[in-house]
């Protein structure tokens, strides 16, 4: 082992990286009994852990297989120390003996050092985890279930390897452990035209699939219909390999003062013989690499547009909203559309506002301060259907799945005014016959602007034409949510007969009368808390009053955010360590099969620099070529991650979000091109 060191580096930093990573993501659950936090966020955290679980299991699989694979080339590197073994005597079995023993120390020591080093990283994991749902922890935290099933998971993977070692073993033959390092790969030469020919088509196909996933994306509807340029995408990364190799050696033949200056001829050689050799390793590192920049940039962007857009959006502590005038019989859509009798006391309420409900049923009106209740009416003489006009049958066509029926939201420009003061976001003015648009929500918005932008949009509302004042929408919004979730409300002038057969809905928000946390969430109670006098006086009368508080809204929205966050670091950083560990892996094992390569290049008079230098490139290029592949499929990738996401995700939160995975990639990339480099310059160095 000791003379195998510079062999077991890469393993041994794979190995190490794995435990204490694993470590980490598993020690969530002893971390988070250590935060204050609510109950309903303790519940977020332990569907997080649960889900963590479920990931953990996949991501033991692919370090697994990685274990047996950077196995392997141990086993490989050493055939004619193995072979000498067995001309000296040894059987198949003290070999196998040798191996285990081996396995067994490695497997040891990268689980000792993976978790000490886990246990401290993991420090750096509570901090974050405290931050991320606003809370606080400065205890150090040793998670003794984590450290159990990492030890469980590993000494599995380390068995599975033992097996592993000790059936290629027993197929060795002694001529061929004794020839392994005269034996070559089997290159076939391709025909340059067939690869020129085969890279177009995958240039072609790969661009298709890029114009589908950004320009065609509203086509892509269902998962059969996505799964297409998901394909397209596996099978055009697979021909580029293919051709690459057949074709940029001639081409850069062609050059000759490119091709016969320095070390370059050689670095191109072994660069082609690497690609041919391995196209289908290359492309599934590739395609790795494009999840974990895509996974990564669009989790991160995520995180950070829903902790802004949180801030925006939850101005008050309090929303309430009830149905005004309630019928004696109406539709609760919360209960699948069944119908449901009123009661006379939520009839005889429903025609008070919700200022004067929170009185008649006993709420100490002293916790609430900034007090501010609008009316919303809606009519189904009013659609979005009418609303798009002229341009309805065009965008149908485009968005079949539109809800068009859907009737619009009316509010006078008064009672908007008031809530916008109190929320402090824009306010407006109107004449008499005209309109104003208010949707933030991306798609929507794209929509209705499309509606107003020739400035003939003309709404019939209770027999009187408007017109809008703008030619596009205006940001604005009347309840809070975790984003910007409005698809549209309609201001209009106060001389607006809006209460003929239309329907209303009140709507209160509110400030807690409270300056500290815990004065704020003694009075969330209150409207929360199904035990409270309150809300025990609501249920016995059949009151229906829904709401949204600030508290609940940033809980829920930060969790959300936060579990999506550490799942895609999680398999981002073990995608990334996997495809680094593969490509080190296979450098070093061609640097010790082409060490005889380097002996010719020092006789024909190459000093030490320039053969450094040679393997420096052609190290650089060997990692760089899919990294760049991955990352032309990632500019794709993550503006369709950031469509479907639409209204969650904001492409302007995407440049921080990318620097980040950057800064991951480069020091765990960076890592492994480092530690390759140094490993091939010392097998190249080694006498024979």
């Amino acid at each position: 082992m000791k003379k195998s060191f510079k062999d077991y580096a890469i393993y041994f930093l794979t190995l190490v990286l794995g435990v204490a990573i694993f470590y980490m993501f598993n020690s969530i659950d002893s971390q988070q009994a250590m935060l204050e936090v609510s109950q309903s966020t303790r519940e977020i955290i332990k569907l997080m852990i649960s889900l963590l679980g479920y990931v953990s299991v996949f991501v033991a699989v692919v370090l697994g297989l990685l274990i047996v694979y950077a196995n392997n080339f141990l086993i490989n590197r050493r055939k004619k120390e193995f072979g000498i073994y067995m001309t000296l005597g040894m059987g198949k079995k003290q070999i196998s003996k040798i191996i285990l023993m081996e396995t067994i120390l490695v497997g040891i020591m990268s689980l000792i050092v993976g978790v000490i080093i886990g246990v401290f990283a993991s420090q750096f994991m509570s901090i974050l985890v405290a931050k991320m749902f606003e809370s606080d922890m400065s205890q150090f935290v040793f998670s003794k279930d984590a450290c159990i099933k990492t030890c469980i998971y590993f000494a599995v993977m380390y068995i599975a390897v033992m097996f592993f070692n000790t059936f290629t073993v027993s197929r060795y033959k002694l001529i061929n452990l004794l020839n392994a390092n005269k034996k070559n790969e089997n290159i076939k030469i391709k025909n340059p035209i067939i690869c020129i020919l085969v890279f177009l088509g995958a240039a072609t196909l790969l661009g298709y699939a890029y114009w589908k996933v950004t320009g065609d994306v509203n086509s892509l509807t269902t998962a059969d219909k996505i799964l297409a340029p998901i394909l397209m995408g596996i099978v055009g990364t697979v021909a580029v390999f293919w051709s690459l190799s057949g074709f940029i050696i001639q081409i850069v033949q062609k050059m000759k003062n490119i091709y016969f200056k320095n070390t370059n001829m050689f670095v191109l050689r072994q660069i082609n013989n690497k690609i041919n050799t391995m196209v289908i390793s290359m492309s599934v590192i590739c395609l790795m690499l494009f999840m974990t920049i895509s996974i990564l940039s669009s989790s991160l962007a995520l995180r950070n547009t829903m902790q802004r857009e949180l801030i925006e959006m939850t101005p008050v502590d309090l929303n309430l909203y009830k149905t005004a005038n309630l019928p004696e019989k109406y539709l609760q859509y919360g209960t699948y559309g069944k119908e449901i009798t009123s009661t006379p006391e939520a009839m005889s309420d429903s025609k008070i506002p919700i200022a004067e409900t929170l009185k008649n049923n006993g709420l100490d009106m002293n916790v609430l301060k900034d007090i501010v209740e609008i009316t919303v009416y809606s009519t189904d003489d009013l659609t979005w259907k009418d609303f798009f006009g002229d341009k309805y049958a065009e965008i149908k066509t485009r968005y079949p799945n539109l809800l068009f029926d859907t009737a619009e939201q009316l509010v006078k420009i008064s009672d908007y005014n008031k809530i916008a003061k109190l929320y402090g976001i824009n306010q407006y003015e109107l004449n008499n016959d005209e309109y104003i648009v208010l949707c933030d929500f991306d798609l929507q918005k794209e929509l209705r602007d499309e509606a107003l932008k020739d400035g003939n949009n003309v709404l019939n509302i209770v027999g009187k034409q408007y017109k809008s004042k703008y030619n596009e929408c205006k940001t604005g919004y009347i309840q809070m949510s975790p984003n910007h979730t409005n698809t549209g409300i309609i201001l209009v002038p106060d001389d607006c007969n809006l209460t003929e057969g239309m329907k209303e809905q009140y709507l209160l928000a509110a400030n807690y009368n409270a300056d500290t946390k815990e004065g704020k969430e003694e009075v969330e109670k209150i409207f929360v808390d199904d035990n409270s006098e309150f809300v025990q006086n609501l249920y016995k009368k059949g009151i229906d009053i829904e709401g949204k508080t600030k508290i609940s809204i940033r809980e829920a929205s930060i969790g959300l955010a936060t579990i999506v966050t550490f799942i895609a670091i999680y398999l981002g950083i073990i995608f990334l360590i996997a495809s680094s560990a593969i490509l080190a892996l296979k450098q070093l094992t061609d640097s010790s099969d082409n060490k005889q390569r380097y002996t010719i290049l020092r006789k024909i008079g190459c000093d030490e620099k320039m053969i450094n230098k040679a393997l420096y490139r052609q190290i650089g290029i060997f990692f760089g070529v899919p990294l760049i592949l991955a990352i032309i499929h990632s500019i794709f990738g993550i503006q369709f991650a950031l469509s479907v996401m639409s209204g969650l995700a904001n492409k302007k939160d995407l440049l921080p979000s990318a620097i980040a995975t950057v800064i991951i990639i480069g020091i765990i990339y960076g890592a492994y091109f480092l530690a390759t480099y140094l490993g091939s310059k010392n097998i190249i160095k080694e006498e024979e």
